[in-house]
């Protein structure tokens, strides 16, 4: 970063400063964290919903621990990552008093179209729904017992929309795969293996009453017409999310920017707002 060189200090310039900006970097780096750690917990999530690999080294319940282990990991990482960003923000506004520097760190942090700088408009109102999605969810397995195992199954299926807001997120926002470059294109397939994986969850789940089969009377796994119908488009989404993800990956049509020629040597102006990521 003190070179220049890295896509962070491409995109602001002003962070060629990491001794200021620590804060910054460290919830960068406890966000990508998470993205990781949620990526590990789908990944074991779909193995132990769907038919489940014939030969695994380890055993299922040790899958199972894992799974949960990732789980709270995950949401313990996103929330430092929030809480980092807001850390940043309460100094990066040193000009206001204490009182109004912690509720505007807050309200750009924790609440819902608050923030109202470039991207981060959309960006960071995908990557609060991650966390709030993912904080009950983490803490509702621990009394999933007061409302039944068929409820919590599909509360547990909200996992995965956690995960593809969390890349949302990450893609839109993150500055280490702003430009067209191959982070982002590994990014982009790392999403491979969990389309596949949730399509053959899809086709072949774990539990026999989730089979897809047409409706019809005396068919096994079947259910009533509208149940099928969403199964067989959630079928559909995956199917496309994966030719998607083969196709931007391909293509180089990621939506990732073009880098700009580097700035001139020389102190950079500071930012209007903390970290702001335009223009592209």
């Amino acid at each position: 970063m003190r070179s220049g060189t890295s896509a962070t200090t491409a995109v602001m310039p002003f962070m060629a400063d990491p001794g200021t900006f620590w804060m910054y970097l460290l919830s960068q780096a406890f966000g990508w964290s998470a993205l990781l750690w949620s990526w590990g917990t789908v990944m074991l999530g779909l193995l132990l919903s769907g038919p489940g690999p014939g030969r695994l080294p380890v055993s299922r319940r040790a899958l199972e621990r894992w799974h949960r282990t990732a789980s709270l990991t995950t949401m313990a990482l996103m929330a430092a990552h929030a809480l980092l960003f807001a850390a940043e923000l309460v100094r990066y506004e040193a000009r206001l008093g204490w009182a109004a520097r912690l509720w505007s760190a807050f309200a750009d942090t924790f609440v819902p179209g608050w923030y109202d700088s470039g991207t981060g408009r959309t960006a960071i109102p995908i990557g609060q729904g991650a966390l709030y999605l993912a904080v009950p969810l983490g803490l509702l397995f621990y009394v999933r017992h007061r409302f039944g195992p068929t409820a919590w199954r599909r509360l547990h299926r909200l996992t995965v929309a956690v995960y593809a807001l969390g890349v949302w997120h990450t893609l839109l926002y993150g500055t280490n795969v702003w430009y067209g470059e191959w982070p982002r294109t590994g990014l982009w397939l790392l999403q491979l293996p969990v389309a596949v994986l949730l399509l053959v969850r899809l086709l072949r789940p774990a539990r026999r009453g989730e089979r897809l089969a047409p409706p019809g009377p005396g068919r096994p796994g079947q259910g009533p017409a509208a149940r099928w119908a969403v199964r067989a488009g959630g079928l559909a989404v995956a199917a496309a999310a994966a030719a998607g993800i083969l196709a931007a990956a391909a293509t180089g049509h990621d939506g990732g920017r073009t880098r700009p020629p580097p700035p001139p040597a020389g102190p950079q102006p500071a930012p209007t707002a903390p970290h702001v990521h335009e223009p592209d």
